[in-house]
């Protein structure tokens, strides 16, 4: 979704419904799998001075993997963010460019148009937990044989301790 930002005068109101094909998945390894239902954003762009400000909310749902047994799972999103957009100053360039602290809720645009979908997406990545579990209990993979402990405990003999102190076990004192 491109909006031109010449045409945005006080404020705009944008809503829109994802669907589950939106999502492109470049890299299979991601966190994100893609949309596990339609996605509902709704947005205002409104003007302030050289800034333009995007306040809008996300609500639906995405696949993501888990991080300890790494099996899909639907995730439930509701987040609400606020994004100020600004025209790179002429001249500059991107080595250029040292960024404060204030500028890390900025997006730096060139041209006056701007793909939408790019800062919809990256919403999403910020809104996803850091850690993604399937449910509470989730048990992962075993360390050893990587067989997924919530279908079936493997058959992997249980080390215990640290296996820094393994050797130890071989160690044979005189006498014994």
């Amino acid at each position: 979704m491109i909006i031109d930002l010449q045409t945005v005068t006080e404020e705009t109101h944008l809503h829109e419904v994802l669907g589950r094909d939106w999502w492109h998945m470049s890299d299979p390894s991601q966190q994100v799998l893609g949309l596990g239902c339609p996605l509902q954003v709704d947005m205002k762009v409104s003007k302030a001075a050289d800034k333009f400000l995007l306040d809008g909310t996300l609500s639906g749902g995405v696949k993501v993997r888990c991080d300890r047994c790494l099996e899909p799972f639907d995730l439930e999103l509701k987040s609400r963010f606020n994004v100020y957009l600004v025209a790179r100053a002429s001249g500059s360039s991107e080595e250029d460019i040292e960024l404060l602290d204030e500028d890390m809720e900025v997006d730096f645009i060139k041209g006056e148009t701007v793909d939408l979908d790019d800062i919809i997406r990256e919403q999403i990545y910020l809104a996803v937990p850091m850690k993604c579990v399937c449910k509470r209990d989730c048990r992962g993979l075993c360390p050893e044989c990587g067989a997924n402990l919530n279908i079936a405990p493997c058959s992997c003999k249980s080390r215990s301790g640290h296996p820094g102190f393994s050797k130890l076990e071989t160690l044979r004192f005189q006498g014994e």
